[in-house]
């Protein structure tokens, strides 16, 4: 059975892979963008958000790309986070490349053995969403 001291340790280590992997959505560069992932995503790990499901690496990075394409130097900014037994929740804000807000949302992680992301789920509102009456 781990300890008080061992259970807020490995909270702390996976805040620590958290903003590792917020800052792969900061990051431009393909390469310097998957040197990141080695850091904190399995391989076949899975991101789920209302615009799309991307599975392992690779269509990740081409999602991060595209929301590149959409928003030049976007990024996101984590506001709160918790987490316990290996699964995190965390509120954050997106920001345009010069810092003006464009949203906020909540995600939704899970990790692996290693301490590596495994599922990210993403939510918040669509673009174009209705907003009920």
């Amino acid at each position: 059975m781990l300890g008080l001291r061992s259970l807020e340790r490995m909270d702390h280590d996976l805040k620590d892979i958290w903003e590792r992997y917020v800052r792969s959505w900061q990051v431009a560069s393909v390469a310097e963008r998957r040197a990141i992932y080695s850091t904190c995503l399995a391989p076949a790990c899975v991101y789920t958000d209302p615009l799309t499901q991307a599975k392992g690496w690779d269509e990740l990075a081409r999602y991060m790309a595209d929301f590149h394409e959409q928003i030049p130097g976007g990024h996101f900014v984590t506001q709160q986070y918790f987490s316990h037994h290996r699964r995190s929740v965390a509120s954050w804000k997106m920001l345009s490349g010069d810092g003006s807000p464009l949203g906020e949302g909540i995600s939704y992680a899970e990790y692996d053995e290693q301490h590596r992301l495994i599922s990210m789920t993403g939510f918040f509102e669509a673009p174009g969403a209705s907003v009920p009456a």
